[in-house]
């Protein structure tokens, strides 16, 4: 079986899920929300806060800030 490649957009919402970064998402029409990622797939988010889940459409979000710096990748120097 081939191996597959993953995108950008995939790996970055696995490491905050993994994480359970909190973040905030903006959406097209300008409604701010908060909360840790649960779960995705090609065309939703599951945001959770306060013990209430938010599904969220992909085509509905505008940007997706991270509280805190995001390492998707292992740094060049960690290795000798």
């Amino acid at each position: 079986m081939a191996e597959r490649s993953q995108n950008l957009q995939d790996l970055f919402l696995n490491t905050v899920r993994k994480n359970k970064n909190p973040l905030t998402i903006f959406l097209i029409n300008g409604v701010k929300l908060t909360g840790v990622v649960t779960s995705f797939d090609n065309f939703c988010v599951l945001l959770r806060r306060d013990g209430h889940s938010q599904l969220v459409y992909k085509h509905a979000i505008s940007t997706i800030m991270p509280s805190q710096p995001v390492q998707m990748f292992e740094s060049e120097e960690s290795g000798s």
